[in-house]
C-alpha cells in the first residue's frame, strides 16, 4: 500500500479502516493500471490522469465515489453533484458486495467522462469512452 494511503487508513477507527482496506484491495485488483494517490484529502484512482474512483470517511461511514458513475445505469449507486458522479455509502465492511463492486470497477474503465480537462473546458464534461 502506498505510504500516503496507509497514513490515511491509519487515522481511521477500526470499522472504517476495515471498509477502506477492503475497498483498496478490490480497487487495486480490478484497476491494476490505475495510479492511486491522496487527492483532495482522500484516496483516488486515476486512469491517464482522469479520476475514476475514490473513497472517503464521512460522519456516518465511508463513501465510495465513481466520477462517471451516473452513466453506469446502476440502481445501487446514488447520483452525487451536478456532474456525472455517483456514490454508495458503507457503515461496515459486511455491506460491501464484492461482485457488484467488481462490476462497477469494470464499468469505470469502459465509461469515462473527461474530468481531467473540466477546468479547461469551463465546466463542460465530454465523454471519453
Amino acid at each position: 500500500m502506498k505510504e500516503d494511503i496507509l497514513e490515511y487508513h491509519g487515522r481511521l477507527d477500526v470499522c472504517n479502516r476495515d471498509i477502506c482496506e477492503l475497498l483498496y484491495q478490490a480497487i487495486n485488483q480490478n484497476l491494476p493500471q490505475a495510479e492511486s494517490k491522496i487527492w483532495h484529502a482522500h484516496p483516488v484512482w486515476f486512469l491517464d490522469g482522469n479520476p475514476i474512483v475514490g473513497y472517503d470517511k464521512l460522519k456516518d461511514g465511508v463513501r465510495l465515489m465513481f466520477w462517471s458513475g451516473q452513466s453506469f445505469d446502476e440502481f445501487a449507486l446514488q447520483n452525487s453533484g451536478k456532474f456525472k458522479a455517483a456514490v454508495v455509502y458503507y457503515e461496515n465492511s459486511a455491506q460491501i458486495d464484492l461482485m457488484k463492486l467488481e462490476k462497477w470497477l469494470k464499468k469505470a474503465i469502459l465509461i469515462q467522462w473527461d474530468y481531467k480537462n473540466i477546468v479547461k473546458r469551463k465546466g463542460v464534461l465530454e465523454r471519453l469512452k
